[in-house]
């Protein structure tokens, strides 16, 4: 079993590889973002950073398992990996367009406020911009760079106008931009 600090190490370097750069492992996700569970512990292993312990698949149980944000999925046989968003490559993940409730939260660091003001939000590297069911998720999120803020999204407004929202199986919202004209600014 690893201690706090090594899984967490680990599950950024997982996060790293099945949403950004699996290239950098020579590992090959489907178009769906999935990779065979035993060629990915191969990989990083070959190609990796040298862990200690070594990564192995117990340590990918455990990363799946303790995930707080259940950032990643298993198919049900446990042999293929994905993670469930986030992803600056192209994937096609499948979720089905769903009417998302009528207010949603988007965690983000106080510096941005301005130029979310003018231009709303964007996906910027990511396929979606990522919506919490509730605040203090976002809060969290956006206290990871900087001092936090979480705005409130009109989201069932945006939705009857047409934008198009999708819900993760573990619980994140998502969806293409949100204009600035659906964003209350609580400050």
């Amino acid at each position: 079993m690893l201690d706090k600090i090594q899984l967490k190490e680990r599950s950024k370097y997982l996060s790293k590889i099945l949403r950004h750069q699996p290239d950098s492992i020579h590992l090959q996700l489907d178009s769906a973002g999935w990779a065979d569970t035993s060629e990915l512990i191969a990989k990083m292993a070959k190609y990796g950073p040298r862990f200690k312990p070594p990564f192995d698949r117990e340590t990918l149980d455990e990363i799946v398992a303790t995930s707080d944000k259940q950032r990643y999925a298993f198919n049900e046989d446990r042999t293929r990996i994905r993670a469930n968003q986030g992803h600056s490559i192209p994937v096609e993940l499948g979720y089905e367009p769903q009417q998302p409730p009528e207010w949603l939260y988007h965690g983000t660091a106080h510096k941005n406020v301005v130029s979310i003001k003018k231009s709303g939000l964007t996906r910027v590297k990511r396929h979606h911009v990522h919506l919490s069911t509730n605040r203090e998720t976002a809060l969290q999120v956006g206290g990871r760079h900087g001092s936090p803020v979480a705005l409130t999204i009109r989201a069932g407004d945006l939705y009857r106008t047409g934008h198009v929202f999708y819900c993760t199986p573990n619980g994140v919202w998502l969806t293409d931009t949100v204009p600035a004209e659906y964003i209350e600014f609580k400050e």
